[in-house]
Parts: structure tokens; sequence; C-alpha cells
């Protein structure tokens, strides 16, 4: 968690835009299982930066008691709250019992964020319910999503999408062409606005950044042999640690990652951003060093600083 505030931090400095935690339970390798009360921490100790989840999972929760959390935060630090709403459990069944939730809430998931909007929005004549705090500060909403039912009610609401194509990126095209064809214009949002999932691994050479780069390799690996934990060390040989059915099912997983060196990570994200036309890059890096996961992001913010001073040089030349 400390951690967490100090990279919280620096982004604020270095001037990125949003920090989102996600919603997971029974899982020893994420903390946001609590995902309001951390996102409070990290509001409370940073200045600019909005802070959000990414997301909360709306079926695990009755829309009035989000309402009331996410309201709380609004008044807290006013401007500065996103809430990402996700369909999935984010967790396996048993703990899902444990929740207290019925497994087939998720069919009730946009009938849900229906009543969360409006709980956050104006309070209407004639509504004796009411989230206090919560009522009026129209916590901005995004639908969060892997698939195209994210996609298509995203659209239908008129509200902004993000792809978890950081580590679920098969339908990210189809989904995000799904969305700006059948958006329609909302209170909230005018025009289709994406964010897409990235895994960015920076470092000073291409070679350690593809070293840094096999704790996540690792942790995806074991995914898929049943043994979730916290992420593990980088090793200097992948290949002595998956099988090559292994790899291929990590590796498409990962496929959307930009692992390098400053110039290789800057190429990278220049071809997503142009290939999705993506309006945000929220970005991942698990990496096990704190302070390598901190430079990573410092190399990513002074990329960030190039483009923007390439885009205003570009402006102001005469065409």
């Amino acid at each position: 968690m400390r951690n967490t505030l100090d990279l919280a931090q620096a982004a604020d400095r270095w001037g990125f835009t949003r920090y989102w935690v996600a919603e997971h339970h029974n899982m020893t390798g994420i903390a946001s299982a609590a995902t309001s009360v951390v996102v409070g921490y990290i509001a409370g100790g940073t200045h600019r930066i909005r802070v959000g989840a990414g997301g909360i999972m709306l079926p695990n929760h009755s829309p009035m008691v989000i309402a009331e959390q996410f309201g709380t935060l609004a008044e807290l630090y006013p401007g500065r709250i996103d809430l990402g709403l996700g369909r999935a459990p984010g967790t396996d069944q048993r703990t899902l019992r444990a929740l207290r939730r019925d497994p087939s809430a998720s069919d009730h998931f946009p009938q849900d964020v229906l009543e969360l909007q409006t709980l956050l929005g104006p309070l209407d004549a004639g509504r004796v319910i009411q989230a206090v705090p919560g009522t009026g500060t129209n916590v901005p909403l995004w639908i969060l999503g892997s698939s195209l039912f994210g996609a298509q009610l995203a659209a239908m609401l008129g509200l902004p999408y993000a792809f978890a194509s950081h580590f679920a990126p098969d339908a990210l095209m189809q989904a995000l062409e799904v969305y700006r064809a059948r958006f329609e214009p909302s209170a909230q949002l005018a025009k289709p606005h994406a964010m897409v999932g990235v895994n960015v691994i920076a470092a000073e050479t291409d070679g350690e950044a593809r070293r840094l780069f096999t704790s996540a390799q690792q942790a995806f690996t074991n995914i898929f042999r049943g043994t979730r934990g916290q992420l593990p060390p980088p090793i200097d040989d992948i290949e002595t640690y998956w099988s090559g059915h292994e790899k291929v099912q990590a590796a498409g997983m990962l496929a959307c990652s930009v692992v390098g060196s400053p110039d290789t990570v800057k190429r990278g994200l220049d071809a997503i951003a142009a290939r999705t036309g993506a309006d945000e890059l929220m970005v991942a890096a698990a990496i096990y060093d704190h302070r390598a996961r901190l430079r990573s992001y410092e190399i990513l913010a002074d990329i960030m600083a190039g483009a923007r001073s390439g885009a205003a040089v570009r402006e102001a030349v005469p065409a």
C-alpha cells in the first residue's frame, strides 16, 4: 500500500492523468479488495491526479452502497474521482458466495448501472431514496470490458469505454469498432471516448526491460498452472520457466505490451495509438522491484513530455 501511494504521488508529479485500482477478492497478489478505501487513501495523498476504480465489479454490490461510497469520495476530493464499472465478479465462485451475492447478479448489470447513475445524478422530484453523500455529485462513470457486451452497453448509455487489453486483447479492435459505430451522445459524453489498456515495461536498455517483464510472464503462466500468488522476481531466461503451450497462452494474454528502452517504448506506443485510435492509454506495469517500477513510469513520463513538446513545435510551425 505504501508503494502504491508512492507511485501515485510520483505519477501526480510527472503529469499522468489518472491512477486506477481494481477490485479483486481472495487473490494474494492484489491488495485492493476494499477498492473505495484504497481510492480514498491514494486521493488523500495526492493533489492533482484523478483517482478511480478500474473497476468496481458492480454485481458484487448494491448500486446504493457504491453511490454512497463514491459520492463520499467525490465530496472529499471534488473533481478527482472516476468510477469504472465491470460486470465480472473479480474472483472465484466460492468467494462470490462468501460475498453474499447471487451468481446471476451480473445479468442485471445494465439496470444496476442505470440505477447507480440515477443515484449519483441530481435529485428528481418525488424521489424518496437518495445517496447521502452522492446525490448530485455526477461522478463520471466508465464501462470496463474485454468483450463486445461492454462496448455495446457503453455505446448505448453514452459513457466512456475502457478495454482490458493489457490482459485480454483478443476482441480489442472489434469492440472499439462497435463502441464507436453505435455510440449515442449523453449528458456525460458528447462523442466516443475509448481507453486502451497496455502493459509498458521501460528501462534503460531493451535487455533490462525484457528481464523485468519476466515477472509478468511468470505470473500469467502461473494462472494456467493454478498457482496464483504475489508477483515473482524476474529471471534471466523465461524460456526455462514455461512450456511451449504455456508460452503461447501467456504471450496471447500479454500481446498488448510494450517492453524496452525509451526509443523502443515510444515506437511501440505510437503504433498502438495509431492502430486503435485510443483517446487514452491506461498503463499497467507489473514490475517486482519498486524502484524499477518507478523508473519505468518516469521514462514513460519523459516520453509523454517529449511528445507534447513535439506537438507544440509542430503546431507552431506554419504549414
